[in-house]
């Protein structure tokens, strides 16, 4: 009976002995709590521990997609010609939340080309854009901010004016526009308001103060007064006001809406707007293959598009692109 309970002192003894040795491993004494910002670990009959909520400030990501088409014809009765298309791009954005202030940051770069077998030029741009947004903001109240917006549009390769002179059978070209030429600078600050319900996000600013800048480096084009340039000068800034807004929605599963418009009125021809409309709706097919319609509508009175026959005149530019290929997200 003594050394039973002998054995049964000392097997307690080993317990209690391995559970104070564990607790000292945690750097903490038995039946105690201990609240460490959001850690909570309780010890006494039962170990629990809630691991921190780690609080995320930075939202990046981003997309590329690419679409290739290839004709290829040899002795084809139908007629025709051998061609080959490539359409590319890609988005990337940052954002930045924490304590009332706001950074949000995006670029888009899009370019694409087709080369036809039958033509004096056989490569051709097709679409070419480059777009950098950055904005910052405080928060005023719930939803509204005070901002400063930044935007600067270019392209990054020539741009031609392909025809045909009279009397003559051969195509020729003309350069119209090239990187930085033109070049839009936009910097505003207003009044901002940011929404997001459910799949819906919102954000539009208002400015009263907005400066623009419409840059031409390229020498001929300067000469030529290209995209309302004086006469040999680089660079015609304005003052005016602005209104700009971005819309993100999910219609349905796997399809998404991206658009944005931005509004831009001279204070000395003030009324008279500068349009620039964008959107994208991708649909998602799978993991890698999707389906974009991307559609760009600009409008600026102090461009002056070359027509079929010579003449040049105010005109709405539009671009409808729609893609089907390769899209990752990441």
């Amino acid at each position: 009976m003594i050394r039973s309970i002998f054995t049964l002192i000392l097997l307690l003894t080993f317990c209690i002995s391995g559970l104070q040795a564990q607790d000292r491993k945690l750097g903490i004494e038995p039946d105690t709590v201990l609240i460490n910002g959001d850690t909570l670990i309780m010890l006494g009959d039962s170990l629990i521990l809630k691991e921190p909520v780690k609080k995320t400030f930075w939202e990046t990501g981003g997309n590329f997609n690419v679409s290739i088409q290839q004709v290829s014809l040899s002795n084809w009765s139908g007629g025709g010609a051998s061609s080959f298309a490539l359409n590319t791009g890609v988005n990337l954005f940052a954002n930045y939340k924490k304590e009332g202030k706001i950074w949000e940051t995006k670029l888009s770069v899009n370019y694409g080309f087709n080369r036809q077998a039958d033509r004096a030029y056989k490569v051709r741009k097709t679409n070419d854009n480059f777009k950098f947004v950055s904005k910052y903001g405080r928060e005023l109240s719930r939803g509204f901010y005070i901002s400063t917006q930044i935007e600067a549009r270019t392209q990054l390769l020539g741009g031609h004016k392909y025809f045909t002179p009279s009397g003559s059978e051969r195509e020729t070209r003309s350069l119209i526009s090239e990187f930085l030429s033109p070049g839009y600078i936009q910097s505003s600050t207003g009044l901002n308001f940011e929404e997001e319900l459910d799949n819906v996000k919102i954000s539009a600013i208002l400015s009263p103060f907005t400066g623009r800048f419409t840059i031409v480096l390229n020498d001929s084009l300067s000469q030529a007064g290209a995209f309302g340039i004086s006469t040999g000068e680089k660079v015609r800034p304005e003052a005016g006001a602005s209104f700009g807004s971005a819309v993100e929605a999910e219609i349905l599963e796997n399809i998404k809406w991206k658009t944005d418009l931005n509004l831009f009125s001279n204070y000395g021809k003030f009324g008279n707007m500068v349009v620039n409309f964008n959107s994208i709706i991708s649909m998602k097919v799978n993991k890698y293959i999707s389906t974009r319609i991307e559609t760009t509508l600009i409008y600026d009175e102090n461009v002056y598009i070359e027509m079929d026959d010579g003449s040049k005149s105010r005109a709405v530019q539009l671009q409808n692109l729609i893609n089907f290929g390769l899209g990752v997200e990441f």
